[in-house]
């Protein structure tokens, strides 16, 4: 038996599959105050905003999918151990310029910590696995740069 907590997540999910990627379905989930964090890119989405995200991953990889490994209710709380699949066809914008689609395969561990009120998402907190996408891109750490920058810091 699923709680009204749980029914709104896994509708959320739903709307974020690549097979179906309704982004205003997805956002209608949300209180008129409810915030989507990406908690390590340090990002909130608000508003209009809230399907950028899922609009974002849908273009990166059409075929996205999260499979949910665990999924824990804990009142109006919802916490889901997860991984984003799929395949990299669409361009990926970064600081630096655009990385172009290679058909890299992601298989991202994720967390997630779902807050719903009144059956509605007050608070979406998502924890991705940024360095292991970044890797699964192509994208490694510059060590070089950063040792070069600190070794320049007056001591």
């Amino acid at each position: 038996m699923s709680t009204e907590a749980e029914t709104v997540v896994r509708a959320a999910y739903r709307a974020a599959e690549g097979s179906v990627l309704d982004i205003q379905g997805f956002v209608d989930l949300f209180a008129e105050d409810g915030v989507f964090n990406n908690v390590v890119a340090g990002e909130s989405y608000r508003g209009e905003h809230l399907g950028d995200l899922v609009a974002f991953m849908g273009a990166l990889a059409p075929d996205v999918h999260r499979e949910l490994h665990r999924f824990h209710v804990i009142g109006h709380v919802v916490a889901v151990e997860l991984t984003i699949r799929g395949t990299v066809t669409g361009p990926f914008q970064t600081p630096a310029g655009t990385i172009r689609p290679a058909g890299a395969t992601l298989d991202i561990p994720t967390a997630d910590f779902w807050y719903v009120e009144n059956g509605k998402i007050k608070e979406f907190n998502c924890y991705v696995g940024l360095s292991v996408m970044l890797a699964q891109l192509g994208v490694r750490p510059d060590f070089a740069s950063a040792v070069s920058a600190s070794a320049a810091v007056p001591s």
